[in-house]
């Protein structure tokens, strides 16, 4: 099903005049040839300076529901890029993709420390982060036990200078319910943070936690229709503060 969908999405975007495909590799293991699957949206007016944030999912293989909702909003802005001007995203759909392969497993790749992972696919992902230089890192995820949408919110170290609120809202998840959770007062350790200090840009990283409970297709139109809110919100607020 994910191979079916992956290539059917790179025939569909040779077509866009707004998203690429552009695969990160190659990754070598098991006399095989890999590479990790990326998408790029350049939105009009594109610049140096531009909203630029990458998106990862499937960080477990063992379910794949947040890859498959990550391609659906590659599709989406395929088929209609309205989210506006000046962003540069970068979608990672499948980030365990030699588990994929069942070439490894059980890796924790959600809770790595990207400068010193081994896995290939992490190391894609932490060059890409140091060239991109982005303003954040969204990641998606499916749990269970949780009946609820959960957001995470974190900061580079150093001080972030814009305050939560103007990051994501509970108006961007209606009609879906969200809990709040807090990471206050500990450094990350773990994932795309873990190399901040050696970005020019100050990142944050921002969690988004879909039940397990929910259908494949309850799961991947509630994720495309709150990351596009919170695209929108974010680019409005940096553009309303680049002109104050």
């Amino acid at each position: 099903m994910f191979g079916q969908q992956l290539a059917d999405l790179y025939d569909l975007v040779q077509k866009s005049q707004f998203v690429f495909g552009s695969p990160l590799g190659p990754i070598q293991a098991a006399e095989r040839t890999f590479h990790l699957p990326r998408f790029v949206y350049f939105g009009p007016h594109t610049s140096d300076v531009s909203l630029r944030l990458a998106f990862t999912a499937g960080l477990d293989h063992r379910d794949l529901r947040s890859t498959l909702a990550l391609l659906h909003l590659v599709e989406q802005l395929a088929l209609k890029p309205d989210i506006g001007q000046g962003l540069n995203l970068s979608f990672f759909p499948l980030v365990d993709v030699l588990g994929l392969a069942n070439i490894a497993t059980d890796r924790g790749l959600p809770a790595v420390d990207w400068t010193k992972s081994n896995a290939p696919e992490i190391n894609l992902l932490e060059q890409d982060a140091r060239l991109s230089g982005y303003h954040g890192f969204v990641r998606l995820e499916t749990v269970r036990g949780q009946d609820e949408a959960a957001v995470r919110l974190r900061f580079a170290p150093n001080d972030y200078p814009t305050p939560e609120v103007e990051l994501i809202s509970s108006d961007d998840f209606e009609p879906y319910s969200v809990r709040w959770e807090s990471d206050a007062g500990s450094l990350p350790l773990d994932g795309p943070l873990s190399i901040a200090g050696d970005l020019a840009t100050s990142p944050f990283e921002l969690t988004l936690r879909l039940p397990a409970a929910w259908s494949a297709e309850h799961n991947r139109e509630a994720a495309a229709t709150i990351l596009k809110r919170f695209i929108i919100r974010y680019r409005g607020f940096l553009a309303y503060g680049q002109n104050l």
